[in-house]
């Protein structure tokens, strides 16, 4: 099994996305953890669009990257799913054979009534599963 640890700035949103897809539609091949550099609490958009698709991420928790590194968690692919400028504060992991940058808009940033920032949320869901399913048909024949 491949480990792959998705990481944002507040594992509010699009780690936990990314996380939830890739332990779904990855499982005969990937193991995924999210964490986050100041962790936060669960977006609420995330949780509706997530739910429309079947992913019930209600009940998760948000994680510290920073404790992860110091617990010596190791992971083959560590994907930083936020901008260029926060990934740069992410701890370097020992071993890993992969750091992918999946530049994604933070939910947090969505404007516009309800209905938009649902909609936009639905957009950069989409995105990331297309990104998840990319992963898995890259790295699945590496173990």
């Amino acid at each position: 099994m491949i480990k792959v640890l998705f990481v944002c700035v507040h594992n509010s949103a699009r780690s936990q996305m990314a996380e939830a897809f890739l332990n779904d539609l990855g499982k005969d091949y990937f193991i995924a953890e999210s964490a986050g550099l100041e962790p936060g609490t669960i977006n609420p958009l995330i949780v509706k669009v997530m739910a429309e698709i079947g992913y019930d991420i209600s009940q998760n928790e948000t994680n510290s990257v920073f404790d992860y590194f110091k617990e010596g968690r190791l992971y083959s692919i560590i994907v930083k799913v936020c901008d260029l400028e926060n990934g740069q504060r992410c701890p370097v992991f020992p071993l890993a054979m992969n750091v992918l940058d999946w530049t994604f808009e933070d939910p947090a940033d969505f404007t516009g009534t309800e209905v938009e920032q649902l909609e936009q949320a639905r957009h950069l869901r989409y995105k990331i599963r297309e990104n998840v399913i990319d992963l898995i048909n890259t790295y699945k024949d590496s173990i």
